[in-house]
């Protein structure tokens, strides 16, 4: 079944895989040759073909994906989200510092426990 492109919600991937036609895309418009896409991403040339073929027959919609996903990645995790990252951060930082000094990790300053 190599080189058919499906989708089970979450964008078309390539069947067998968790590898997406967004991720193929990424390296076609950067430049790279098929056979240097294939042996970074673990597919063989039908896949990678099939990936390229699918791109151009759908170039208006991957192209409009690409940048809806652009537009997600530049604007940034929302605040909520930013407050928990700060926040795990704050614990594994914690973590570490009690490893450092030799203490166990029940000893560590960990909110939430």
């Amino acid at each position: 079944m190599a080189g058919v492109i499906i989708d089970r919600g979450r964008g078309p991937e390539i069947a067998g895989t968790r590898i997406t036609i967004s991720d193929v895309f990424d390296y076609a418009k950067a430049g790279w040759r098929p056979a240097r896409i294939a042996a970074i991403l673990g597919l063989d040339s039908d896949q990678v073909a099939a990936a390229l073929e699918y791109i151009e027959e759908h170039r208006a919609e991957v192209e409009a994906d690409d940048r809806t996903i652009q537009d997600r990645i530049d604007r940034g995790n929302p605040e909520a989200i930013r407050t928990k990252q700060e926040a795990s951060r704050d614990r594994l930082e914690s973590l570490l510092g009690a490893q450092e000094e030799g203490r166990g990790l029940e000893d560590a300053e960990y909110p939430g426990r």
